[in-house]
Parts: C-alpha cells; sequence; structure tokens
C-alpha cells in the first residue's frame, strides 16, 4: 500500500479528501465534507473545500493545513516530518493527532 507520509504521520494515500482531489471525485468529496462536519463539530466545512494533495506534496491545501500547529512546528525546524525531531516520543503537541490516531506514531517511526 502507498504510503504519503504527513508532518504528523498520518497516511495521506488514505485520506478520503486527497482521494477525492486526485480523482476529482465529487460525490466522495461531498461525503467526506459531511462526514467531517460531523466528526469534527466543524459545521462550516463546505464540498468546495475538500480539495488536498497532502501537507507536504505540491498542489492544493486543506485550509487546516495552513494554521496546523504541527505542520507549522515541523516547517519551522527545517524538518520533513516530526520523524527528524528529537522529541518525537514526547512532544504534546503531536499527541493532538497519535491519541487518535495511534498509526500515526508509526508511520513516523518507520521514517527513522
Amino acid at each position: 500500500m502507498e504510503k504519503i507520509i504527513a508532518c504528523c504521520g498520518l497516511n495521506c494515500a488514505t485520506c478520503d479528501a486527497r482521494k477525492a482531489t486526485i480523482t476529482n471525485d465529487n460525490k466522495l468529496r461531498s461525503e467526506t465534507a459531511t462526514k467531517w462536519r460531523i466528526q469534527y463539530n466543524a459545521p462550516q466545512i463546505s464540498d468546495e473545500m475538500i480539495n488536498c494533495t497532502g501537507c507536504r506534496e505540491a498542489g492544493a491545501k486543506f485550509g487546516h493545513c495552513e494554521v496546523c500547529e504541527i505542520r507549522n512546528c515541523t516547517i519551522s525546524k527545517g524538518f520533513q516530518t516530526c520523524a527528524d525531531c528529537d522529541k518525537l516520543e514526547s512532544c504534546t503537541i503531536l499527541k493532538s493527532v497519535t491519541q487518535f490516531v495511534p498509526d500515526a506514531f508509526d508511520n513516523l517511526r518507520s521514517l527513522n
């Protein structure tokens, strides 16, 4: 299975927003927006916002990428991902993702 690891360790290759963007699948885009509005209690998410190629890939970014604390920290340190940081295991910022998606830690560890 293809892996495109985000700064935080999420696998962008499995993300429905990326899949919808890459395939220009408006049905998946709409389903993802509906799911995320509920899942993240974010009624402002529209179908049109579901455009992202991955936070480290060239192209469209989901609006959250611009304000993502993890992505901004990684970029500010000149890292590709959190795997490059010596605080990987203890980072409280990263735990905001890994507590819900433990596979993200595994993805990051596999990069070392």
